[in-house]
């Protein structure tokens, strides 16, 4: 047990006892029966109690732990008025009730009115030694050596200077004004220490100010209470209680006051935590110093002497998970034995990897068995989104001593610090080609998430593709979607560019195209009844020109296939020419239609360029539909595949299966490319019509 426990343990029933005689005491003197049968204890009895009480009351206050939290001052000044202060005035208003009752029905029983005083009494010295221990945690917040050894003085003269004054035993006539002058200068020497109003917001300071008010108003109910009752022929007690109790709520309300008024003045500061951002903005730019280094030595030399000068520790280390060139880290005032300790504490409570602060040390858990002569801390872990470097401690004397923008301010010195050694370590060629790899390999997982991984069945046609990205991601796509009246969209693009952007606008035209197509507002034409297809292409033009660079466009083509009426339309926006197979004609041949692509005209004549064509299709027939990765295909002499090839391949594979169709072509496509890389992504779907039609109306 700790000497501040032991210290409590004895103090607090020391405290109650001395209530009790005093409570005995006011008895004896308010109750002449009670006075005969238990005796009458002498007058020096009283004023010893009363100052025992109040010592008691003291020093077990002063050994509390401190009650500020962090920065919460307004939790604090809470907390003193919810707490005693409320409970303060609700005994007061119990002797209101005693003289109410008085009234109503007079007697001349003392007793139930000198429980009251009491009582009223030891809670208004709760309260009193609540409030100076209160204001002690804020005047001395970030307070400096000196000034908390300025301030034990000053409590040492004022307890003096009150138990004096309690025994009768104090300056008289011309003496008392230095001495009692001395002491007030002295209080408002201390007092003048208000850092922690300028950590408060504007809304904060206006509810301390209600608190403080509230405070003062508590204190105010007390000695209104105390002086009406002072001459009370009631109450028997000797005069230097009333005293002592007007020196020390002189004194309470002295503090209270000035922080009251600090807080009032420093209202128009509400803006202090801009001003402070900015500040730290400008710490911030020092970190430009870190990446100077040519060594990560260096680094990590400038990132040390820099942490500890900007945040102002007192001791500090540095440790690195991997020794670079024989440096493993450096040390600032602390001994190794020290911060071997303080380490396998923080792994035991795995707080090693994260970042940690911590402002009371000698409260906390772990920490208190280690005996430091350090009160704050802060461990900053130097990382990257892939490894971990080392970790950055800083240590101060002080509770309190650091605080978020200290965190902060490290945060941004270890990123910058870890970005240096990343730089160093890598060379410029191979950063870029990382970089290269993780876009590719974005657009990859985004263009195949938009290809449909089930294909539409049914009983009047079958469908087969193949999609393969090349190494450099392109922008390939297509997507299937029913409408009502046994009809089936197809939408085949490409978009230009490569990479992470390419893909994106894939999303984008696979969104587009979902919305535009389930609308359905668009135009019909009379003859088949069909959506028309250019109109989608002048409504995704519009859509795409406020997403799309002015150097990207995209090509496509849309098909709308009625199978219950035997026909389709399709329109080209630039897309690869439409292969097909006329079984009635026996012939293949492209659908050669005119079309710009998307993005290429930004403006309303865009549908202008896009034409619809109709066409009946007949069971046997064969539509295959690609992008340029097919055709553009090279072969070892780096010529195209063509569309030549392709048609010469159709004709010869037109009666089989469309699965049996697209092996044909690309089997064709591998011989003719013969090992040669892939450059573009190359999409291929082949549609063929059953050569048995179910029946229509079915």
């Amino acid at each position: 047990m700790s000497l501040r426990q032991k210290l409590q343990t004895a103090v607090l029933p020391l405290t109650i006892l001395s209530w009790l005689v005093l409570l005995y005491c006011t008895l004896s003197a308010a109750s002449p029966t009670l006075a005969e049968q238990l005796g009458k204890p002498a007058a020096w009895v009283a004023l010893v109690a009363q100052a025992g009480f109040a010592a008691g009351v003291f020093l077990y206050q002063r050994n509390l732990p401190d009650p500020l939290r962090g920065t919460d001052f307004t939790g604090l000044l809470r907390r003193l008025l919810l707490g005693p202060g409320v409970l303060a005035s609700v005994c007061v208003g119990l002797h209101l009730l005693e003289r109410f009752i008085q009234a109503e029905a007079p007697s001349n029983d003392r007793v139930f009115f000198a429980v009251i005083y009491t009582i009223n009494l030891a809670l208004f010295i709760i309260f009193l030694a609540g409030t100076n221990y209160t204001w002690r945690s804020l005047v001395l917040f970030r307070a400096p050596t000196h000034l908390r050894r300025e301030w034990l003085w000053f409590e040492l003269l004022l307890g003096a200077t009150l138990l004096f004054r309690l025994l009768n035993w104090a300056p008289t006539g011309l003496l008392a004004y230095p001495v009692m002058g001395g002491l007030a200068l002295f209080g408002i020497y201390l007092s003048g220490n208000q850092k922690w109003v300028a950590y408060l917001n504007r809304r904060q300071k206006w509810e301390v100010v209600l608190l403080q008010s509230g405070l003062l108003l508590c204190m105010g109910v007390f000695v209104v209470y105390f002086l009406r009752i002072e001459h009370d022929p009631k109450l028997v007690a000797p005069a230097p209680q009333h005293a002592f109790l007007l020196l020390t709520v002189f004194f309470a309300t002295f503090y209270s006051l000035v922080g009251l008024l600090v807080t009032f003045f420093n209202l128009p500061t509400a803006g202090v935590f801009e001003q402070k951002r900015e500040e730290i903005l400008s710490l911030q730019r020092l970190t430009q110093l870190i990446q100077k280094g040519q060594t990560e030595k260096e680094i990590y030399s400038t990132l040390f002497d820099s942490a500890v000068q900007t945040v102002g520790a007192d001791a500090a280390w540095l440790t690195l998970d991997a020794p670079v060139d024989g440096y493993s880290g450096q040390y600032f005032n602390i001994e190794p034995e020290q911060s071997a300790a303080i380490h396998s504490l923080l792994t035991d409570y795995n707080l090693g990897h994260i970042e940690y602060l911590n402002n009371d040390l000698d409260n906390s858990s772990g920490f208190r068995s280690l005996k430091l002569p350090f009160s704050s801390m802060i461990v900053m872990p130097l990382r990257s989104t892939k490894r971990r470097y080392g970790s950055l401690y800083m240590l101060k004397d002080q509770r309190h001593g650091f605080d978020r923008e200290n965190l902060g301010i490290l945060q941004t010195f270890t990123s910058q610090t870890v970005l240096s050694i990343e730089n160093l370590q890598l060379l410029q060629a191979s950063i870029e080609n990382e970089r290269v790899q993780e876009e590719l390999k974005i657009a990859s997982a985004v263009q195949d998430s938009l290809i449909p991984k089930t294909l539409p069945t049914d009983n009047w046609f079958e469908i087969s593709s193949f999609a393969l990205a090349a190494k450099e991601v392109g922008g390939d796509f297509y997507d299937f979607l029913h409408l009502p009246g046994r009809r089936l969209a197809i939408l085949v693009g490409d978009v230009s560019g490569k990479g992470v952007t390419a893909a994106f606008h894939v999303a984008q035209m696979k969104g587009i195209f979902h919305a535009l197509m389930q609308e359905n507002p668009l135009a019909r034409n009379d003859r088949e009844k069909f959506p028309v297809p250019s109109r989608f292409m002048s409504q995704a033009n519009t859509a795409l020109i406020h997403c799309l660079e002015k150097s990207s466009f995209i090509t496509a083509s849309l098909y709308i296939i009625d199978y219950e009426h035997g026909g389709f339309v399709f329109a080209r926006a630039g897309h690869c020419h439409t292969l097909y197979y006329h079984s009635i004609k026996e012939e293949v041949s492209y659908f050669r239609t005119a079309g710009l692509g998307l993005g290429i005209i930004r403006n309303d004549s865009y549908e202008k360029h896009i034409k619809n064509q109709f066409y009946d299709y007949n069971p046997g027939d064969v539509m295959v539909v690609y992008t340029d990765g097919i055709v553009e295909a090279r072969g070892a002499k780096q010529e195209e595949y063509g569309e030549e090839r392709l048609q010469r391949v159709l004709e010869r594979t037109y009666y089989l299966e469309a699965e049996e169709i697209k092996q044909h072509i690309l089997s064709d496509l591998a011989e003719f490319s013969h090992g040669q890389p892939v450059h573009d992504d190359q999409t291929l779907l082949v549609i063929k019509f059953k050569a048995v039609q179910p029946d229509s109306h079915s």
